[in-house]
């Protein structure tokens, strides 16, 4: 299979698990996921800002980076950011779709999408935004992107705690937590890792 088919295919399956965690498990509880969509989410939250565009001015400066640092990274960022967008937006019908208790939800939720993003990054392909920054500072640092990945949604969860004050978003903690560890675990197997050039 061409590398550009495989890389096509492995966004393609990611995003699409990525948009069912999302949609089917995340939103129907007003939960927030990590990254500049949990970001664009509290924005929404308190200033009723409109999320479409909230992702897409978010993403602007991490990509200009990307560009900069790894034309390769931008690229293939680029190309995840706007399938996975589109994905999610497609499975949007899922909201409320699926009933399951909350813990329930969060975990496999947290499952779907740490596997569709942990694939993504397995190959040097973000699903947009903070996965993309984080690609980058573990290229600079040489830490599991996996680990940057869950710091940083940790201090979005944490901050969005402080302002919003719901106790309910104590679970998105949980989810970020699961993907992760499902980021770090597919990020971490380096003899069977797949380099697109």
């Amino acid at each position: 299979m061409k590398p550009m088919r495989k890389r096509l295919l492995i966004i393609f399956f990611g995003s699409t698990l990525i948009g069912i965690g999302i949609n089917g498990f995340i939103l129907p509880f007003h939960l927030i996921n990590g990254g500049i969509f949990g970001i664009s989410l509290l924005l929404n939250y308190l200033y009723g800002l409109k999320l479409s565009l909230l992702l897409v001015l978010l993403n602007i400066p991490i990509y200009l980076l990307a560009l900069k640092s790894d034309p390769h990274y931008f690229i293939n960022g680029v190309i995840g950011a706007v399938i996975s967008g589109f994905l999610i937006e497609l499975m949007n019908p899922l909201n409320g779709a699926i009933h399951l208790p909350i813990f329930a939800s969060v975990i496999c939720g947290g499952v779907l999408i740490g596997v569709g993003v942990g694939l993504m990054l397995r190959n040097h392909i973000s699903p947009g935004g903070m996965d993309l920054l984080a690609l980058l500072i573990s290229k600079w640092s040489k830490l599991n992107v996996g680990i940057i990945i869950y710091l940083i949604d940790t201090v979005i969860i944490v901050t969005g705690l402080v302002i919003l004050k719901d106790a309910n978003l104590l679970y998105s903690l949980i989810i970020v937590g699961i993907v992760g560890l499902f980021a770090s675990i597919l990020t971490s197997f380096r003899t069977a890792h797949i380099y697109f050039h």
